[in-house]
Parts: structure tokens; C-alpha cells; sequence
């Protein structure tokens, strides 16, 4: 799923997406180089991380 995807499904903004997923421990695959690349997740990854995060 691209950053736009993922930012609807968190409900959270593309910006929170590119600023803090990485922080938070949510890494993506870029592709291509620069300011144009595209960044992907994988949801079976974005499901796992979603778990760590869930409070008890």
C-alpha cells in the first residue's frame, strides 16, 4: 500500500505518515530515488506493527 493508503487506513495524514511512521517503527520500501520516490508498506507488515502497538 502506498503513504496515502496507509495514512486512510490510520486514519492519520500522509505528512504523520512520512514524518513519524519510521520513528514509530513502521519502515517502508522506497522506490526510485530522491524526492520523487515512492514509498510502499506491506500490510501484512502494517498489521504486525498495529499489534505492537496495541495497549494492554
Amino acid at each position: 500500500m502506498d503513504t496515502n493508503e496507509l495514512a486512510a487506513m490510520l486514519n492519520l495524514s500522509a505528512s504523520w505518515v512520512y514524518r513519524e511512521a519510521a520513528k514509530q517503527g513502521l519502515k517502508g520500501y522506497k522506490l526510485g530515488k530522491g524526492r520523487n520516490a515512492k514509498v510502499l508498506y506491506k500490510k501484512a507488515e502494517v498489521h504486525k506493527w498495529l499489534e505492537q502497538q496495541r495497549i494492554h
